[in-house]
């Protein structure tokens, strides 16, 4: 296959000897677009300039394209895709091969392929596939041998698409060469595999929503350390649990509760809370930062597909109860930190529960939650045993008037929590709007605190 543009690309992925190119100049697969897909050359590699003097499916064998997971995939899961050429004059083998969404058969890529073995992965461009995938322009991959295979059969991991995005094919040309190092005598077979999205049973749990602790504001982000509340059906066996201490193993928060976990961007998040339509967790630490982050949720009764949600470095919000929203305006929770039972606001703003409002001066306690990384460092999922502070400082205004901050990190005893032990600054009297800013962050809550004289 006189493919030159990239045969030096593969040669020099493969760590290949210098050899004449007469000799080898058709034993690496071939450019993009072989495979007789749609979009593809229709002959695949049968035709002038590639294998030459026999027509497709012309040689009298075949190929077989078979999966592991049968004809069937899971959303997110990988599986063995096995070529098997059968040719009774063959010698050595190569063939290249493509996944495609049916929805949009020529230019839309099904999933992930990674190269084994005397492989490597093309991108539409020609381009070898980097650590990043291929460019967006050009997203279709092509998976093909690099140097000639002695076996007839041919092993390729591919990972299925993240979602359900209804039925996929698998396209692949099979070339059963003679070993010649000349482009004739050699057959060329095609054959296709389509995929149907795993059926669930009816008991296995389905993601419906994820947000951030709606206690809190739930537009608020997800980050990692932050708190997200999970929603849907099948989510638990278990009617309704939260963690207890004996869930956990010294400081460190459980991973599980009654057979209920969750993994974000494929890492163990930690499970706060169990019900069969809610599950609330926090962020582990270390996920993938942007689009297409995938949230699972796994049961007794099976595994979620996966859900994609989007990651950012901070998602930071403050406490803000919806039963604190009185007459259109939602009241921040605050306290009194010398008397934990009086609360910051007017007064009866919420029966059953004390308040006052703030005089200059005083400090009062907030908290909140998704404010990132602390010196010391607490890992996520841990008990915060000692004092720390937020590596990015927040600015605390009432009004445009910046407020001193006499502790800011998470807080003592909790899992994930953050304290604010907030100065009142002097201002007037009355509901005052509370403004935060955490470097190029403002915090999107519209939040009001009670100030008195």
């Amino acid at each position: 296959m006189q493919h030159n543009r990239k045969i030096l690309a593969a040669k020099m992925a493969v760590g290949l000897a210098v050899i004449p190119v007469l000799i080898y100049a058709y034993s690496t697969g071939p450019d993009p677009r072989h495979t007789a897909a749609p979009g593809d050359d229709p002959q695949a590699c049968a035709t002038s300039g590639c294998h030459t003097g026999t027509p497709l499916n012309g040689g009298g064998g075949n190929v077989q394209l078979t999966s592991s997971a049968g004809t069937s995939y899971t959303p997110g899961q990988s599986q063995t895709l096995t070529l098997t050429i059968t040719d009774s004059k063959a010698h050595v083998y190569g063939f290249q091969m493509s996944a495609r969404l049916d929805s949009s058969p020529s230019t839309g890529q099904a999933g992930d392929f990674t190269a084994g073995t005397q492989q490597i992965v093309l991108c539409d461009d020609g381009s070898l596939k980097g650590n990043n995938g291929c460019p967006s322009k050009f997203p279709v991959e092509f998976i093909e041998h690099s140097s000639p295979f002695q076996t007839n059969t041919i092993k390729v991991k591919w990972t299925a698409p993240a979602t359900n995005v209804g039925t996929v094919t698998i396209y692949a040309a099979a070339n059963a060469a003679n070993g010649d190092a000349n482009n004739t005598g050699d057959h060329i077979y095609t054959t296709k595999l389509q995929l149907s999205p795993a059926s669930t049973t009816n008991n296995g749990p389905t993601i419906t929503g994820i947000q951030s602790a709606g206690g809190f504001n739930p537009k608020a982000g997800i980050a990692a350390a932050t708190w997200i509340e999970i929603y849907g059906t099948n989510l638990s066996t278990t009617p309704t649990r939260s963690w207890a201490g004996s869930d956990f193993n010294g400081n460190n928060a459980p991973t599980s509760l009654d057979g209920v976990s969750v993994t974000v961007g494929g890492k163990s998040a930690f499970v706060d809370f169990i019900s069969s339509g809610q599950v609330n967790v926090q962020v582990p630490d270390n996920i993938p930062l942007g689009p297409g982050v995938p949230v699972v949720l796994t049961t007794s009764q099976g595994q979620s597909s996966p859900v994609s949600v989007t990651t950012a470095s901070l998602a930071p919000a403050l406490l803000a109860l919806p039963q604190w929203d009185v007459n259109s305006k939602q009241y921040v929770v605050a306290q009194f930190p010398q008397d934990g039972n009086k609360y910051v606001g007017p007064t009866n703003l919420i029966n059953g529960l004390t308040f006052r409002p703030a005089k200059p001066g005083e400090v009062i306690t907030i908290y909140g939650i998704g404010f990132g990384p602390v010196t010391p460092a607490n890992p996520s999922g841990t008990v915060t045993t000692q004092g720390n502070t937020v590596n990015t400082t927040p600015v605390f205004r009432f009004g445009q008037t910046p407020a001193e901050l006499q502790y800011q990190g998470l807080s003592p005893f909790a899992v994930g929590l953050y304290q604010f032990n907030v100065v009142v600054p002097n201002v007037s009297a009355g509901d005052i709007q509370l403004n935060v800013q955490m470097g190029s962050i403002t915090l999107n809550q519209s939040l009001f605190v009670t100030v008195g004289q």
